[in-house]
């Protein structure tokens, strides 16, 4: 297994071991049940996924019957007067070739978890990873609403008053952060795609059931160095980053719920993406599936007012990512976009990375090697009008999912 970056954090000397030590096990137990397969990452038969209506709370909860799935929230929030940066996710994945298998240790279901802060002021990035298998009381993701656990990382939603009539609740645990915050929908969910189902590719069994929960509001504390920060209203001084912007988004988060039976198409190598909550309310979602030479293989997105609430989704060819800076990273070599001009039906932004390296390198849990990090959105006029969160994979080493 790989070392991770250089600024990684401090709990990744004994967490790597872990990590390695589960992965070695797994690797094992996949070679004994048709090796990695089960993960997605060899061409099992994939199927077109009906459209329906997705129905809640039921929908929030895990679909173990569908090869990938992942719960994803990003977002940003004020504490000791610094703008913090911060993602939690957690992936599930169907392990097929375990699945005929009768041992209650087999490995039919994997839990991952990936963890961030990135600290503006400060330039630096922490992060941390978590496999385990489902089971035993060590991992799991229930089906009825979201409840995930992995080991002591948790994230679970209950009814609450106002739009949307959500809160997640998430817990993070590295030996130098950890992350106790609450995220409370203020408006309602917002269905991608052709109502919740997304198209990800030019043939129909390249998409996903999605939806997202844009301008959720963060509370809670965030600790580093054994440090704990409250999350507070932003300080007048905007430290560098624009006060306005601070105002109207103080303590502004995303989630994501996507759940898919086969996502990448054999030609593409890893996607762009953009999830930003705008200052007037509204929320606007772009990506690009993206080929080996950097043409976009698909593209798509949505934009939702504020008080709106269905979405404008926008057609596959109507959207497009020309990269306007990059910055190499000094742990993989790998080149990324770190400013981009986006074209949308909603309008031309550019967006603008906070902190250039957000690189992540999780080849200790889901093999991946990507960049996700905060990041700025302004207008054609260059005004700052949202911030949120700018995703690219594939850039390291060609992404597998399926």
């Amino acid at each position: 297994m790989e070392p991770f970056n250089a600024h990684s954090t401090a709990s990744l000397g004994p967490a790597m071991a872990r990590a390695a030590t589960r992965r070695q096990w797994l690797q094992r137990a996949l070679a004994g049940a048709g090796g990695a397969a089960g993960l997605g990452l060899a061409p099992w038969p994939a199927w077109a996924l009906p459209e329906r209506a997705l129905v809640f709370p039921r929908d929030h909860g895990s679909h173990p019957d569908l090869r990938t799935e992942w719960w994803y929230i990003t977002g940003q929030a004020w504490a000791a007067d610094r703008l913090w940066g911060f993602q939690i996710t957690f992936f599930r994945s169907r392990v097929e070739a375990a699945q005929p298998l009768q041992s209650a240790f087999a490995a039919k279901q994997l839990v991952f978890g990936h963890a961030a802060l990135t600290d503006v002021q400060g330039k630096r990035l922490h992060h941390d990873q978590r496999i385990a298998r489902a089971g035993f009381g060590i991992a799991g993701a229930q089906e009825q609403d979201t409840a995930i656990r992995l080991r002591d990382w948790s994230l679970t939603r209950s009814d609450a008053a106002g739009p949307g009539s959500s809160r997640y609740s998430a817990q993070v645990r590295s030996s130098s952060f950890a992350l106790d915050l609450s995220f409370d929908s203020t408006q309602p969910v917002l269905l991608q795609g052709r109502g919740g189902l997304s198209r990800k590719g030019p043939d129909e069994s390249q998409a996903s059931y999605y939806y997202s929960q844009p301008q959720l509001a963060v509370a809670g504390r965030i600790t580093l160095q054994g440090r704990q920060m409250a999350v507070q209203a932003p300080p007048s001084a905007s430290q560098g980053v624009d006060g306005g912007l601070n105002s109207a988004l103080a303590n502004r988060a995303w989630m994501d719920h996507e759940w898919s039976e086969a996502l990448m198409h054999p030609e593409a190598v890893g996607w762009d993406w953009i999830g930003m909550n705008l200052a007037d309310g509204s929320a606007l979602t772009a990506f690009r599936l993206r080929r080996a030479d950097g043409s976009a293989l698909w593209a798509g997105g949505s934009v939702r007012a504020a008080g709106q609430e269905n979405a404008t989704v926008f057609a596959h060819d109507a959207v497009t990512f020309t990269p306007l800076r990059h910055w190499r990273s000094g742990a993989t070599d790998a080149r990324y976009p770190v400013e981009w001009r986006v074209q949308t039906p909603a309008g031309r932004f550019t967006v603008h990375a906070l902190l250039d390296d957000q690189e992540l390198d999780s080849q200790g849990s889901t093999g991946a090697v990507y960049w996700e990090g905060l990041s700025e959105l302004r207008d054609a006029a260059g005004q700052a009008v949202g911030r949120g969160y700018l995703e690219m994979t594939g850039y390291a080493k060609r992404l597998q999912l399926g």
